[in-house]
């Protein structure tokens, strides 16, 4: 999966191109064969489209693992020019001097002799050779023609050997520029294993008479995975569904599982390390492209607040016309909530604009509107609006909710529509001596919901349904009836 330091990394460098007339270049680099699949492949490719990265080099993105012959032929041009030297089943760059190279961001960076010691950059059985990153990359960047290679500020160790490798070819080196760390609140570095460790730390607090099986998890994967053994992503998403765990977002896939949108990400994470000259916080990816530029890149790492992101996604939503909100929200409840989806039927549309203005994310109305799909259980009533909206001056709520379970129940099928039922209960004010529609409308939504916030009466009956809204009426009249008033 792609990291959101990854997709940064991506988005400088495509910014850089735009904006000078380049071109912005995509390699599979597979020659990690433990870590490396056709899938995990396909997830990168289908993360970078989602953000909105494409690469100008498509039908032609070569890939690692097809290059084997190239890399053998420049590591026997290494040898026969005595850069290397075999060292049983590995060959080894010979690597002593002190090696100076610029950055782009961080200045001019020497490495002396003595920290420069040699490293492998072929390794493996006789007929089963596989070059290592540091070979890989090199040789790749010269093929491709890249003329500036952006990477993350973990790289920045690695690049010494890079450019050592590149005057030992004999190949004029690139302009290599190193993004800053995206760090967690806490000030440790956001990484992929931040999921592993909240799994981990939930599965150690349970009780042991609590502990089940985890469908898709063999026991001893489980085992190995409390333990800290293991960091298996697929045994920490396993874990959390099991126990209803929201899992830190961290990558790509994650923030767009969680309903975030592309535009709205891309621009927050342009602002981690990068900032316009004028101030701005927020821009479309053209205005990126134009004013991108690399000597306005922080050397002090970012921190990843996730508050801020959720406000730029939430002023994205706002700002979208609802039936394109709609039409978001459809695709992507088809794809993450269906069940959700199907029960709302010929109402989502309703649904949908009842949480247009309240979203700050896709997946964000399933949670604030919970009530819909779970009907809320005796201990989910607050006391404070028991005793305002039920129990106060005598119960008059609960004579509300008496009157309105029977006037509702007069309402057919047919004609249960929001606006139908808003006349309705605005009908009930007067008879119950009230002032305003509030007397009415909040001892209902009480019962409906658990609590007095739901959106507009009438669309919460209608999304309801006439008989859910009986039942859930019936079943707090049950519940407060005979409870003493304050």
């Amino acid at each position: 999966q792609l990291h959101v330091g990854g997709a940064r990394t991506a988005l400088f460098a495509r910014a850089l191109a735009r904006r000078h007339g380049g071109r912005f270049l995509l390699r599979l680099e597979d020659i990690d064969r433990a870590r490396s699949s056709d899938t995990a492949a396909d997830a990168i490719l289908h993360d970078l489209a989602w953000c909105g990265l494409d690469w100008d080099n498509d039908g032609d993105v070569p890939r690692q693992s097809d290059r084997l012959e190239r890399y053998a032929e420049v590591v026997q041009q290494l040898l026969d020019g005595g850069h290397a030297v075999e060292d049983g089943d590995a060959i080894r760059f010979d690597f002593g001097e002190a090696v100076t190279f610029e950055d782009a961001v961080y200045g001019t960076i020497t490495t002396p002799a003595e920290e420069n010691r040699p490293f492998i950059i072929r390794k493996g059985a006789a007929g089963d050779f596989f070059p290592t990153f540091h070979l890989a990359v090199v040789v790749d960047d010269h093929d491709m023609g890249v003329t500036h290679v952006l990477r993350g500020q973990e790289h920045l160790s690695n690049t010494p050997k890079h450019a050592a490798l590149y005057d030992a070819l004999g190949w004029d080196r690139p302009i290599w520029a190193h993004t800053p760390s995206i760090m967690n609140p806490g000030g440790s570095k956001m990484s992929k294993r931040d999921k592993a460790k909240a799994a981990r730390a939930a599965a150690r607090a349970l009780d042991p008479d609590e502990v089940r099986p985890v469908p898709g998890v063999s026991a001893e994967a489980y085992e190995a995975f409390v333990a800290g053994e293991s960091d298996d992503s697929e045994v920490a998403v396993a874990i959390a569904a099991e126990l209803g765990l929201a899992l830190p977002e961290i990558e790509v896939a994650d923030f767009r599982h969680a309903g975030y949108l592309p535009g709205p990400l891309m621009n927050y994470l342009a602002l981690l390390g990068w900032s316009p000259a004028d101030g701005r916080e927020r821009f479309e990816p053209a205005e990126l492209e134009r004013h991108f530029s690399l000597d306005r890149v922080n050397r002090s790492n970012a921190t990843f607040d996730r508050e801020k992101l959720a406000a730029f996604n939430q002023q994205t939503i706002l700002e979208m016309p609802v039936a394109d909100f709609m039409a978001a929200l459809r695709a992507h409840w088809t794809l993450r909530h269906p069940r959700a989806l199907a029960r709302l039927g010929e109402n989502f549309d309703l649904f949908a604009a009842a949480y247009h203005e309240r979203a700050k994310t896709l997946s964000d109305p399933l949670r604030v509107g919970r009530f819909f799909f779970e009907p809320p259980t005796r201990d989910d009533f607050p006391k404070k609006a028991v005793k305002k909206n039920l129990l106060r001056n005598d119960g008059q709520g609960l004579a509300v909710l008496r009157d309105l379970r029977d006037q509702l129940a007069s309402v057919p099928e047919a004609r249960w529509r929001a606006g139908g039922l808003q006349d309705l209960l605005e009908s009930r004010i007067e008879v119950h001596g009230l002032e305003h529609l509030g007397g009415i409308a909040q001892p209902l939504r009480t019962a409906l919901a658990g609590n007095p916030v739901t959106p507009e009466i009438g669309p919460t009956l209608q999304i309801l349904g006439r008989e859910e809204v009986a039942a859930r009426i019936e079943r707090c009249l049950e519940w407060f009836t005979d409870v003493p008033a304050p």
